[in-house]
């Protein structure tokens, strides 16, 4: 998911050589316990935007993080486990931010405890942080990310991925959403299940949208659907209405914006559905937020709402195999009965790690050895269902969600689309 690309190279190769970090701005955490035990400590952190638009998913998903450490009594096998929730994000940029990412990839770096790292929820983030905990050997575990040249070569990436994220040689980085190749193919799915005849696409020039953007085109044909156009915009334009008379021109029926929300996500589908009031409009899960659905929440008009939907790897929580368990938990530690679906995410991935290290002995704090493990996951019994990881880091679980816009403005889960068909 999620991606923003500013100075992301000249940060990276700074970086390799040392440097403490690109940027300079503030980090928010937390701290977990700090209580001594007698196999010792390890330290895990999470870096995830916990400002701007994303933050209610963030949010959630940090509360899932807790959530797993309280359960688990902030122990993992003869380990007590120390958890810092650090924030990529400025109030500036109002998103993430290539210097505090990489500013929240060193803190853990420079820690000898650090054996586990949650992050990052935007796939552009990765892309900077990926090659110092790399450099480090840190195992690193995303809740959110979806671009596939993180992981892989070959289609919607670009050239030297994703090898170039990994100075070593060696992996280190693992993901528990599908990538975007299942994305995409949801996402055209739906508008072919819509009548979609002509499709029109905008993206943010971001890894994450552009990326995507790149997938949807080339696999529309196959999918029988006609992609009109796919253009990258410039986020901080004061409107879009050039674009959306352009669009307009070329008989677009269908509007998807491949993007996060940040990066002018609204304005677009707002100027592309006044010029074309029958449109019908689509989003990505970097969309797929109450930051763009909600207009109490600066996002789209309720008119707009409702020809809106979305895909996001979160499904309804109550169908996941531990869903019922996790949010009776959920609400029994936060009071709240319908936490935004990341959550689970967050805690899954906290879980993975905690039973990681746990499995591990006296070897749990060996982060060489928790990596080796987490490569090894094959039928992993967890609350999203049983899952492992491919050579490359990737999820086996393939399932989408399609949101539509719901009652309160939010999103709201419509149905599972299984295997992006």
């Amino acid at each position: 998911m999620r991606a923003r690309q500013f100075g992301v190279a000249a940060c990276i190769a700074v970086l390799s050589l040392g440097a403490a970090a690109c940027g300079s701005s503030k980090k928010k955490s937390s701290a977990g316990s700090s209580t001594t035990s007698s196999g010792g400590t390890v330290d895990i952190y999470s870096s995830l935007p916990l400002q701007g638009a994303s933050k209610d998913q963030t949010g959630a998903m940090v509360k899932g993080i807790q959530l797993a450490l309280k359960e688990a009594k902030s122990k993992a096998g003869q380990f007590t486990v120390n958890y810092q929730s650090l924030d990529d994000s400025t109030a500036q940029a109002g998103s993430w931010d290539p210097g505090q990412t990489a500013t929240d990839a060193r803190k853990a770096v420079q820690d000898s405890k650090a054996v586990y790292y949650i992050g990052e929820f935007n796939s552009g983030a990765s892309v900077v942080s990926i090659p110092i905990l790399n450099q480090a050997g840190i195992p690193q575990v995303s809740p959110a990310n979806t671009y596939p040249g993180l992981t892989t070569s070959g289609p919607g990436t670009v050239a030297g991925e994703p090898d170039k994220y990994y100075p070593t040689g060696k992996r280190t980085y693992l993901r528990i959403v599908p990538q975007d190749r299942i994305q995409a193919a949801a996402l055209l799915t739906t508008m072919k299940g819509d009548g979609c005849t002509k499709v029109a696409i905008a993206n943010d020039k971001e890894t994450y949208g552009a990326g995507l953007a790149r997938l949807v085109e080339l696999q529309s044909k196959a999918a029988g659907v006609n992609v009109v156009d796919n253009t990258g915009i410039e986020k901080t334009a004061p409107n879009f209405r050039s674009y959306a008379s352009t669009v307009k021109g070329k008989g677009a029926d269908c509007f998807l914006f491949s993007g996060v929300t940040a990066n002018g996500a609204a304005q677009i589908n707002k100027d592309v559905a006044a010029a074309i009031p029958t449109v019908k409009l689509y989003g990505p899960d970097g969309t797929c937020e109450s930051g763009f659905t909600n207009p109490a929440k600066h996002g789209i008009p309720a008119t707009l709402g409702k020809a809106f939907k979305c895909t996001v790897a979160t499904q309804d929580l109550k169908a996941y195999p531990g869903g019922q368990k996790f949010l009776a938990s959920f609400k029994a530690a936060y009071g709240d009965a319908n936490p935004d679906p990341y959550a689970i995410y967050g805690y899954e991935a906290m879980k993975l790690g905690l039973d990681t290290i746990a499995g591990l002995g006296a070897k749990g704090n060996d982060k060489t050895a928790v990596l080796a493990a987490l490569f090894a996951t094959k039928a992993r019994s967890s609350v999203l269902g049983t899952y492992g990881f491919d050579k490359n880091g990737d999820t086996t679980l393939t399932d989408y969600g399609l949101y539509t816009f719901g009652p309160d403005g939010n999103p709201a889960f419509s149905k599972t689309i299984k295997q992006g068909g």
